[in-house]
């Protein structure tokens, strides 16, 4: 009998056991920007009839999508978000501002947000409601809260998508590297344990229970994203450890935002698992996404947007005959 193996609870964690696919992602995206029936979600995801119709049912039933009957005869439905999907609005929206800063733009969708409540078109900001200052990693600091603990490791077997969202067509491409990170789960417990100080190779293997050799891929690949970097802490021995590069560091939003969710609908009887302080003062962390016009929270239905078509290279000059 193989030796049951324990996580540290976390709502990072719960989240992504629900979200944490990038075929979910590349649904959810499609939703965000109108997709309600099934061939409006296969144009936009790309994604093959069968397995888009699973994770279509996984969504219905973890409550972040309803089926709705629009026909009779013949039977049609088309699927809306529920206030559960929509509280991963704020997650959707970090996920967009960091593609947009970090993941070549040519060849990819874009979306033009305008705020209805000042009529300006914004930049979504990750802010704290408390102090209206924005939030950085470097700002944030966390203690164990009342439900910290450990629970047993449920790793479903699960085939990796990343070449979904990386093989899409310019017409349908909005999120794609982050979505194959976000999508993949292993990739962000990799994460919340280097942005909690875990940075040794056994220090990720122990906090994240992993077989060493899904680590050890998942490490490698992060690195080859350009989103942790493999620095060496002693020379006599030699010893590594991974650091968080600056476009690791600029993920944290994304990972915030998922605890927020996870909190809100996956919260444990005894309270969350981590409690989050802003420096430098000390005050409790009120994350929320804002209006970087107004500074207002944004909510969807205070959202209007504009699809931005694929940005082109620039033909080459003709030469002179």
């Amino acid at each position: 009998m193989s030796e049951q193996k324990f996580i540290r609870t976390c709502s990072i964690w719960r989240a992504l056991e629900v979200v944490g696919d990038t075929s979910i992602l590349l649904i959810l995206e499609a939703s965000w920007i109108g997709a309600r029936r099934f061939d409006d979600f296969r144009l936009r995801s790309d994604l093959l009839p069968t397995l888009l119709s699973n994770r279509l049912k996984r969504l219905v039933e973890t409550g972040i999508l309803e089926k709705r009957l629009y026909s009779d005869k013949p039977p049609r439905h088309e699927y809306h978000l529920t206030d559960k999907g929509r509280d991963l609005y704020w997650t959707a929206l970090m996920m967009l501002r960091w593609e947009r800063r970090w993941a070549p733009r040519e060849g990819k969708l874009d979306i033009r947000l305008r705020h209805k409540t000042c009529g300006q078109v914004f930049d979504p900001t990750p802010s704290c409601l408390h102090c209206k200052a924005e939030i950085t990693a470097s700002q944030v600091r966390w203690a164990e809260g009342p439900g910290v603990g450990w629970m047993a490791v449920r790793y479903s077997r699960r085939r990796q998508h990343r070449s979904a969202a990386a093989e899409r067509s310019a017409n349908t491409a909005l999120m794609d590297e982050v979505a194959q990170i976000t999508g993949d789960r292993w990739a962000g417990l990799v994460l919340r344990s280097i942005f909690t100080g875990l940075r040794k190779f056994d220090e990720i293997c122990r906090d994240t229970a992993m077989a060493t050799n899904i680590l050890s891929e998942r490490l490698s690949w992060l690195v080859d994203k350009g989103v942790i970097a493999l620095h060496e802490y002693s020379s006599v021995p030699r010893r590594f450890e991974y650091r968080l590069t600056e476009k690791g560091i600029d993920y944290y939003p994304v990972l915030l935002m998922l605890l927020l969710w996870g909190d809100k609908y996956y919260l444990s009887p005894e309270g969350p698992p981590l409690l989050l302080r802003h420096k430098p003062d000390g005050h409790e962390l009120e994350p929320a996404v804002t209006c970087s016009c107004c500074g207002e929270p944004v909510r969807i239905r205070d959202v209007d947007y504009e699809v931005v078509e694929p940005l082109r290279a620039p033909d080459a000059l003709a030469t002179a005959g």
